[in-house]
């Protein structure tokens, strides 16, 4: 019910303001601290974070690809399996809250969450402070931080880096901002079966997602083993809702959905026409729609060419 009052609103918004546009072109830059930048790059790719120096965020995170691991789980310290798929870090500044779940308010706690976890990278941030006491780190933090290593730090530092990843001009950027000859007429028409069937009642803004929580199952039970955003509030209403994810870049970051359950697009929007929108949908919609996906990807940042 939730869903279809939300799907109508939008609809209706359309409909009242000709001009809005339900999806808008991502920034082509963003203001950063370049200093805390490179450092945080440095930490980034650095497996000096975890517990047994084997693990960097890189290792879930390649970014010379989607941006995740293209993995249905990822691994962290001593070979131990995660239990929810891990998203892209592209693009993630402009998500409204981080992590499946929305546990992290902001891309600063985001980073606490991995060094912390003890199947990721199983480390504490007293353990890790000495141990970057004792490194180049150290003069580098005094640098830039009056308090040198802290935990606020770290994770402050790692979280402009971060910010720096966005993937901007991408075809349907391009398309937006009044190329008409940067998508091809089958994308065209995936883009208007991607609003007429419904997907943009979850999928817009400048993410294309990443801006509220729905229901993993919306039309029909779609048994999820994770309980989503009720791990957090602990509010039965919150059973089986995730932050819907954006889908830049999407076309690079299968498998797809929280649990990773579909390995290709084609799948995965077939699966949600059917739990999610409860409407049917030809192998010819769909190959539209996964071609307008593809208009999507954007130019890897500067940052990670360097």
């Amino acid at each position: 019910m939730r869903y279809l009052l939300l799907f109508a609103l939008w609809i209706f918004l359309l409909h009242e303001n000709s001009f809005a546009q339900p999806i808008q072109p991502l920034p082509q830059s963003v203001k950063l601290d370049h200093q805390k930048v490179l450092l945080g790059k440095k930490l980034f790719f650095d497996p000096i974070l975890s517990k047994d120096n084997t693990i960097s965020c890189a290792s879930c995170h390649h970014l010379k690809d989607g941006g995740d691991d293209n993995l249905k789980f990822s691994f962290g310290i001593k070979g131990q399996e995660g239990i929810i798929n891990s998203p892209t870090v592209y693009n993630a500044v402009y998500n409204f809250r981080q992590f499946w779940d929305g546990r992290a308010a902001d891309l600063r706690e985001q980073a606490i969450g991995p060094i912390e976890n003890p199947v990721e990278m199983g480390n504490t941030f007293p353990n890790l402070i000495k141990t970057l006491q004792n490194t180049y780190y150290k003069e580098v933090f005094e640098k830039i931080y009056d308090d040198g290593i802290t935990k606020k730090n770290i994770v402050d530092a790692i979280a402009e880096y971060e910010k720096a990843l966005i993937t901007p001009n991408a075809p349907f950027d391009r398309y937006l901002r009044g190329d008409k000859k940067a998508i091809t007429e089958d994308e065209k028409e995936g883009y208007d079966l991607f609003e007429s069937k419904g997907c943009i009642a979850c999928h817009h803004g400048v993410n294309v997602g990443g801006n509220l929580y729905n229901k993993f199952g919306v039309m029909e039970d779609a048994k999820s083993a994770d309980l989503g955003r009720y791990n957090v509030t602990g509010n039965v209403r919150d059973k089986f809702y995730f932050k819907v994810p954006s889908l830049r870049n999407v076309a690079r970051t299968a498998p797809y959905f929280h649990d990773g359950r579909t390995e290709s697009l084609t799948e995965a929007v077939e699966f949600m026409a059917h739990y999610q929108l409860g409407r049917s949908i030809s192998e010819e919609e769909i190959r539209k729609i996964v071609a307008f996906l593809h208009t999507l990807n954007g130019e890897i940042p500067d940052i990670v060419k360097q």
